[in-house]
């Protein structure tokens, strides 16, 4: 071909190139995606391993359970269309609704989709209590005793004793729908090829750079009004990892919220008394409410440590500082100082009695236990980077009384293995509610759950509270139940396992444009009912 023959050529070759290159560019409107950045990165997209919030966000919007949440926290249908409960609270039985198909895959043959049938949820079951899945929400399953599909729509679950807050444990992502064929396709590389239900399907995911999800046009959900969910075309979350620079981008209106109150711009966002500097009040909604997270400080009560085992030392560090100035001086004001046990604000059971600022007592605690040792205690508390203010507050504090306390850091996986085969002797961690009952904070301090196969990672043992549990567990009766939660709380605190510094509240910053957005008690991000205008 000659010179001149082969430039038109070229030329044609570029402009198609060029073309292409807009028509992808092109082919979703930015005004239809929502974005937003996840910091600490997502591990999995497979509801088996929903365990944290970075995880749990993108799996609410590609997976679906029998039953959802509202933003009161209220028990909704989802996939089960409605369900009846036996008078001795013991069986469950859910009829499904019967136009629920999965997302398309190759996998379901010809048709590329099929219907959800009572057998997902058994499959879905089975694998996530199978030990070659290690799913850590295995434990969702403890208190049922089987489960089967009557028919294609009809799901049958028995307990082995009546639990009250059985259907808030169905609402978590553990417990979403997978389908059996591609799972086992995939293997464990389901977390990186998921298949559901959601309003949402599985786009892209370049690990560590960017994830992908697209509107699901089949999607079951309506608004009041009748209108299809979701109202987005898709949603672009990306893992920066630095906070800071996640901040700027929000500001540049290239994240459209950030879900964080990071030390180094609460004070350019929020005044001292949290709310919104008036700088931004034309550009960014302030969206906030209680959270069901308790932030704390927890003692490993089975390190050899002496100040560790004494109940002098762990009640002078719960005296000792005061949790109000805390919140004002560290967060703005955003939060609730944990005056009353582990049961945040917003859940029935919280304890009636208080922690009280007493640097005074503390002092003659501290120095009792070192008339009785002949030394002063000394103790490291271990932290990840994002807390190491709030760890350095209670070491000023802890000064003050006598208690020489060094700070450890760790990067957040590492604490929190660390923290589960119990090799430190102070953490500071929170507990966020899986589901909402208060039995779900006092897990953590019942004797079968030690870690690392449950979630006392205190190793806090009390007979007392153990029979309470126990008990609690069969009273169908709210308030009865509520008036047992209070007393547990109250007996645990009085031991001292731990230190509660504070009940969270949900905080959003929000671009101005975005609309539907609602916040509640868990923070699940929901995004069905997002839009832009």
């Amino acid at each position: 071909m000659t010179r001149t023959g082969l430039f038109p050529l070229l030329c044609f070759f570029l402009l198609a190139f060029l073309l292409q290159g807009c028509k992808e560019r092109n082919e979703i409107d930015p005004h239809t995606v929502f974005r937003y950045n996840e910091y600490r990165n997502v591990t999995s997209l497979d509801p088996a391993f929903a365990r944290n919030p970075q995880n749990i966000w993108p799996i609410n919007q590609l997976f679906n359970g029998l039953v959802q949440l509202d933003k009161e926290l209220h028990i909704q249908p989802e996939i089960a269309a409605h369900w009846e409960i036996s008078s001795d609270g013991i069986t469950y039985r859910f009829k499904l609704r019967d136009d629920i198909y999965f997302h398309s895959s190759p996998l379901f043959g010809p048709a590329e989709t099929r219907k959800v049938k009572a057998s997902d949820f058994v499959y879905s079951f089975n694998r996530l209590t199978d030990p070659k899945v290690a799913s850590p929400g295995s434990w969702v399953m403890q208190q049922v005793k089987s489960y089967r599909a009557i028919d294609d729509y009809t799901l049958e679950i028995e307990l082995k004793n009546p639990f009250p807050g059985f259907l808030g444990l169905l609402s978590m992502r553990y417990c979403a729908v997978v389908p059996q064929e591609v799972v086992e396709y995939y293997g464990s590389r389901f977390r990186s090829n998921p298949i559901g239900t959601g309003p949402f399907y599985f786009k892209r995911w370049e690990e560590d750079v960017k994830l992908v999800l697209r509107k699901n046009n089949r999607y079951f959900e309506k608004d009041s009004a009748g209108n299809k969910l979701p109202y987005l075309e898709a949603v672009a979350i990306e893992f920066i990892p630095d906070i800071q620079s996640e901040f700027m981008l929000f500001l540049q209106g290239k994240l459209d919220f950030i879900n964080s109150l990071d030390s180094s711009y609460k004070d350019e966002l929020l005044t001292p008394r949290g709310a919104l500097q008036p700088k931004y009040k034309n550009r960014i909604q302030l969206l906030n409410g209680p959270y069901l997270n308790t932030e704390y400080i927890g003692f490993y009560l089975d390190h050899s440590n002496p100040a560790i085992q004494s109940p002098k030392i762990r009640e002078a560090m719960n005296i000792g500082f005061d949790r109000k100035l805390m919140i004002a001086f560290l967060r703005n004001n955003i939060g609730y100082p944990a005056k009353k046990g582990f049961i945040p604000k917003g859940l029935g059971g919280t304890s009636e009695n208080e922690f009280s600022y007493d640097p005074q007592k503390a002092k003659k605690l501290v120095k009792a236990y070192t008339d009785e040792n002949q030394s002063p205690p000394q103790l490291t508390l271990t932290t990840d980077s994002n807390y190491i203010d709030l760890c350095e507050y209670l070491q000023r504090e802890m000064q003050k009384i006598g208690i020489e306390l060094q700070i450890e850091v760790l990067p957040t996986a590492t604490l929190r293995q660390a923290k589960s085969a119990g090799k430190l002797e102070l953490f500071r961690a929170s507990w966020i509610a899986d589901y909402p009952d208060a039995e779900n904070y006092l897990s953590l301090f019942y004797g079968k759950n030690f870690s690392p196969n449950g979630p006392n990672y205190t190793h806090y043992q009390n007979a007392a509270f153990d029979s309470l549990y126990a008990q609690s567990l069969s009273v169908g009766d709210e308030k009865a139940r509520t008036k047992l939660y209070g007393k547990m709380d109250a007996l645990a605190m009085k031991d001292h396992p731990l230190i509660p510094l504070y009940y969270d509240e949900v905080i959003r910053f929000v671009q101005k444009n975005i609309k539907g957005m609602e916040i509640n008690p868990i923070n699940l991000l929901v995004l069905k009912t997002v839009f832009k205008e």
